[in-house]
This record gives C-alpha cells, structure tokens and sequence, in this order.
C-alpha cells in the first residue's frame, strides 16, 4: 500500500456506476474528515504516464477524499490491462443494493467489451441463436440468463432522457428494451410526445412502433398518434410532477421509495381517523 496525491488520480473511464451527492456522500464525507480513508482504494498505473493512476475500486471514497480536502489518500496498486481493470470494477460493485438498470447495462456492456478483446465471442445485441461466451459467462456469474443481460445491454442503446425514465421506473424494463430499437431522432421524437402528452407508451404501443420504425413507417406525427391513444383498461390516476415531492424528502429517496413513504402516511392517516371514529362511537 502507498499514498498517492489526488491529482494523480483519474475516475476510470466508461465507469458505469453513478456517485452521487447525498445524504450517504455527506455522511462518508464527515468520516473521511474525522478518520481518513479507513479502506485503501485500488488503482492501476494510467498508461503514457509515469506517476497517474487510475480508479478500479473506490470511486465514492475518491470523491469523498476530493470534498474533505485531503490532498492524498491510500492505495492498492494493480499492474493490470485496461480489460483486466474494467472487469474489476464491473464486479467490485455489480451486487451492490439499489443498482438502478442503467448503472446494471452499463455495467454488463463494459465488462462483455473487456472479455471480447481478452479473446472471448461477442455479439451484444444480435437475437441469432448461436452462443455468444462473453454474455454466458457474465449471466453464469451473476445467476441469470444471457438473453437477460443481452436485453440490459440493449439499454446501452436508449438516449439519456429515455433512459432516465426507465431508471425512474416510470417506463417499464421491457418497453424500455423493445424502444432501443428505435433511432436515435425517433426517440427524441417519442420522449418529446411524452412529455406533452404526459404519457408513457405501454409495450403493445412500443412493439407497434417498433415495427413501423423497421419498415421505415416511424414520423413524428405518427409517434404522437399513438401516445396520444387511450389505453385499454387505462384508469384515472393522480399524478405529480417529481421535483414538487423530493424537497419533501431525503436526497438518497428514489421515486420508489417517495411513493411507498407517501402510501404509509396516508393509511397511518386512514387508521388514525378510523381509531378516532370509533372511539366516537362508543
């Protein structure tokens, strides 16, 4: 283990992983400031250079280190290939708890690349039958299928807007693997009627726009067509724009966890009354 200055160090490129400013951030930040970075990052040495390194392991610490003001931090050092880093750091962090399916896609992409130049069969995204030993590997290692990680890398194909939703769980997994398919113009044009519309495409809407858009058919009048159309069985729903709940509630709160917080406020609310109600009663 060695010290290294912080301006030696570089995040690693493609790092699919998100570090975000939360209340978890501050928290490690107030401890890197009273104890120091207490687990020592892993880095390799960057090639071209002399005395830079760059990140596999640690990148949350790294940032924490940068806001706390240390001017240098422990580390590991790797003497390892790009591809031999990259797959270290898909898999220091793949099971980590709330992997949001963009950081997952990301993930699995980064570490199919690194196993294709390391010599082993690739094809990310094709649907032909033949085995592809870098997705199988990965879905060996994670307990899954490779047509399921082949559909995650598909994400990889979404643009960012789009993408986002899918991480916000406002469009579903699968609609979000079948609008890969889509040109890049043509998803703007989608995000675009959604927005206006204040609509999400369900999947049959999605495949339907998915062939037009193979057959060559896909405009944007035609992609507002079919936002704008009333789902079967679509219910009346309250909606609300995010950025007018989360000032309500920790930053680290994924949608996800605004709505199951909101639900319990309003049952605790609902068994208050009813308590309240039947003492009445008596």
């Amino acid at each position: 283990m060695t010290n290294i200055s912080i301006n030696k160090l570089h995040e690693f490129r493609d790092h699919p992983y998100q570090v975000l400013d939360n209340e978890e951030m501050n928290s490690l930040i107030e401890s890197v400031q009273q104890q120091g970075i207490m687990t020592p990052l892993i880095v390799r040495p960057l090639e071209g250079t002399t005395d830079e390194y760059e990140i596999i392991s640690g990148h949350r610490r790294f940032r924490a280190a940068q806001k706390a003001g240390l001017a240098e931090v422990p580390a590991f050092i790797r003497p390892v290939s790009r591809d031999e880093a990259a797959i270290m750091v898909v898999d220091s962090n793949l099971h980590r708890e709330h992997l949001l399916p963009s950081e997952k896609a990301f993930a699995y992409k980064l570490k199919a690349e690194a196993l294709k130049h390391q010599g082993q069969r690739t094809d990310l995204t094709s649907e032909q039958l033949a085995p592809k030993l870098s997705t199988e590997l990965i879905a060996e290692q994670e307990g899954t299928s490779k047509d399921t990680v082949k559909r995650y890398i598909r994400l990889t194909k979404l643009i960012p807007d789009i993408l986002k939703m899918v991480d916000e769980q406002r469009i579903a997994f699968s609609v979000g693997v079948e609008l890969s398919y889509l040109t890049e113009y043509e998803q703007q044009d989608l995000f675009e009627a959604i927005e206006l519309e204040d609509k999400t495409p369900s999947l049959s809407q999605t495949i339907q726009m998915k062939k037009l858009s193979q057959s060559g058919k896909l405009d944007s009048d035609t992609i507002s067509k079919i936002i704008s159309e009333e789902k079967p069985n679509q219910r009346e729903k309250i909606s609300f724009q995010i950025e007018k709940l989360t000032k309500f509630f920790p930053k680290s709160y994924t949608p996800r966890d605004i709505e199951r917080k909101i639900i319990k406020l309003i049952e605790d609310d609902y068994r208050s009354r009813q308590r309240n109600k039947n003492r009445e009663e008596r």
